[in-house]
Formats: structure tokens, C-alpha cells, sequence
């Protein structure tokens, strides 16, 4: 069956494809033109580079983005990623079942779950000495910032100490 489309329709269609290409090429002006400035202004040195970088030194280290193996660092964080949120989720579900099925278990962990569901989840990692050094050393803290793990909390002097 043979669609007639008449002529307003028609036009109405090419005034619409005109819109979308004046707009899509405005866009495009207003992004090279910004880049452009950007980069004049980098140049010129009358915004620091250092701090702002310039198109120029971005777009160098896209293009050398394979040579550091920084594609295989991307390949093991996806994995780690995926794994994870697989791992997390099988299990979530299944606890979920048992709680589910157990009205028992389910009335006598409730306020713990509701407690760990408040905490951030920042605070529930599984070790932190991979963290780092905590920047103010007198802390001993390792850079977890969690209240427990910090030494001077756990010895109390430190309040007497630093009066």
C-alpha cells in the first residue's frame, strides 16, 4: 500500500531536518571554538596549562593511552567489577531467601541489617592496609579514617596529651 504524503507534511519534514542540522552545527561551532580559545589562551600562557592543560596535551595522551598498559589495568578493574557485583549479588540473594523463609532468623537480625544498612559503605570494607598513610602522622592512623583503627584512639592518653 502506497503512502501519499502531501505537501505540507513534506515541508514540515525538511523545515524539521533543517532545524536539527542548524542546531547540530551550532553545537559543533560552539565546541571547536571553545576548544580553539582554550587552547590560544594555553599558548599565550594567560591561563596556566599546568592547571588547565590545553586540548593539545589531551589529546597526546588519549593517543598514547595503549603504550602504558593502562587497557590492561581497565581490562582488571571491569573484571574485579563485574565479579564483584556478581559475587554481591548471588549472595545478597540468597540471604535474602533464607531471611525470607525464616521468620525466626529474619526478627532476630533485623536490627543488625537495619544498623550495617545505615552505616556507609566506605566503613564496611575488609581491611584497610592498602589505604595509605594517614598525612598527619602524630594520628597513627592509617589513612582510613575509620574511628576505630586510628591509635590514639584506642590509648587514651592522647586526650590528656593534647590539652
Amino acid at each position: 500500500m502506497n503512502k501519499v504524503i502531501s505537501q505540507e507534511r513534506k515541508t514540515y519534514l525538511r523545515n524539521n531536518r533543517r532545524k536539527r542540522i542548524w542546531i547540530f552545527t551550532t553545537q559543533l561551532v560552539i565546541l571547536i571554538g571553545f576548544l580553539a580559545l582554550w587552547e590560544i589562551l594555553a599558548n599565550k600562557n594567560m591561563i596556566d596549562s599546568f592547571i588547565t592543560s590545553q586540548p593539545s596535551r589531551i589529546w597526546k595522551t588519549l593517543t598514547n593511552l595503549g603504550s602504558n598498559d593502562l587497557l590492561k589495568h581497565i581490562g582488571v578493574t571491569v573484571y574485579e567489577t563485574v565479579v564483584g557485583f556478581s559475587l554481591g549479588t548471588i549472595l545478597g540473594t540468597i540471604v535474602a531467601i533464607i531471611l525470607w523463609w525464616s521468620k525466626f532468623l529474619s526478627r532476630v537480625l533485623e536490627p543488625y541489617l537495619v544498623v550495617l544498612n545505615s552505616l556507609p559503605k566506605v566503613a564496611l570494607r575488609t581491611s584497610h592496609y592498602y589505604m595509605g598513610r594517614s598525612r598527619n602522622s602524630s594520628h597513627y592512623c592509617d589513612g582510613s579514617g575509620d574511628f576505630l583503627g586510628c591509635y590514639n584512639i584506642r590509648k587514651f592518653k592522647w586526650i590528656y596529651e593534647n590539652r
